[in-house]
């Protein structure tokens, strides 16, 4: 690590407040504890008493990684979301959110990010990773999901913890992404509009290093909804940037959008969803790599 980005981050460890770096416009603060009092975070009876989802459990390999927050605990409650996060990689290993779309409100973007003041600086990516590079701070819960209700505010401020963002590269196509959720949100079918998304990276050994952090070639996302027949469908999707992110200072590369069998994320991920592989439509595809979604009504519900 630069002397530089070396002072940046001992800047925040102090707890000196707002830090500005000119050379990437990004400014950083610490919040007090005082304003995570009270988050609930997930609801796993959101989607109503009879839908009740739990959080995935762990491969004992993974759970022996996962970053305790300061009180012992292992998961980070924000705003209608949660994060468990690894200590080795320094990222999420999932995210989850509640959208109720019946409540959704449309909030300014203000891209100041912040490090969480509930686990140990050493367990999250800071400032560091994305300065003068391609790569995005990209949201894993995305920006406007968690924001509904009286709290969308404080919502959208959570957002924006490098808890909740992984190094995605800036021309990774997040439009077909981020499309998913809102094609899944407006279906006809979705009766209550209420979606439960879990979001995460694919961690692998051989993963590139950069700047001391290795980089997930592919991301997943698993989004939950209550159909009018009453029957849950649970539908999972990968994205790569794999041909993007192997030369960060010059990379041109195609990325591909999948939908995939939920079982196929718990074999790369060692994450355990129980019973939401039954409500899966594409459970019986025989293909791993599944079917590629150029558009929004490429998605099997």
């Amino acid at each position: 690590m630069k002397d530089d980005q070396k002072l940046l981050t001992t800047e925040l460890v102090q707890g000196l407040g707002v830090v500005k770096d000119h050379s990437d416009e990004m400014e950083v603060e610490v919040l007090s504890d005082s304003w995570y009092e009270g988050a609930v975070g997930y609801d796993t009876k959101f989607l109503g008493d009879n839908y009740e989802l739990p959080h995935p459990t762990l491969r004992c390999d993974i759970e022996q990684d996962i970053a305790h927050l300061k009180d012992g605990s292992n998961v980070l409650h924000y705003t209608h979301f949660s994060i468990v996060m690894s200590k080795s990689r320094r990222l999420a290993y999932y995210t989850v959110v509640n959208i109720d779309g019946n409540q959704l409100k449309k909030i300014g973007r203000n891209d100041k990010w912040y490090l969480d003041p509930r686990i140990e600086i050493e367990y999250q990516c800071g400032p560091e990773l994305y300065i003068n590079n391609p790569l995005d701070r990209g949201h894993l819960v995305r920006r406007n999901d968690p924001n509904w209700g009286d709290a969308a505010n404080k919502a959208n401020k959570d957002t924006f913890h490098f808890t909740n963002c992984a190094p995605q590269h800036s021309n990774l196509n997040q439009k077909i992404w981020l499309d998913l959720e809102d094609y899944i949100l407006d279906n006809a079918e979705n009766w209550n509009l209420k979606v439960t998304v879990f979001t995460g990276p694919v961690f692998k050994a051989n993963d590139m290093i950069y700047r001391g952090v290795q980089i997930p070639e592919e991301f997943w996302k698993i989004a939950i909804i209550v159909k009018e027949d009453g029957n849950l469908s649970a539908t999972a999707y990968m994205q790569t940037q794999k041909n993007l992110i192997e030369n960060l200072e010059f990379a041109y590369g195609e990325y591909k959008t999948y939908q995939v069998p939920i079982s196929r994320i718990e074999a790369i991920t060692g994450l355990d969803f129980g019973c939401l592989r039954k409500h899966d439509p594409i459970k019986q595809l025989e293909s791993i790599e599944g079917h590629v979604i150029d558009a929004p009504g490429d998605i099997k519900l």
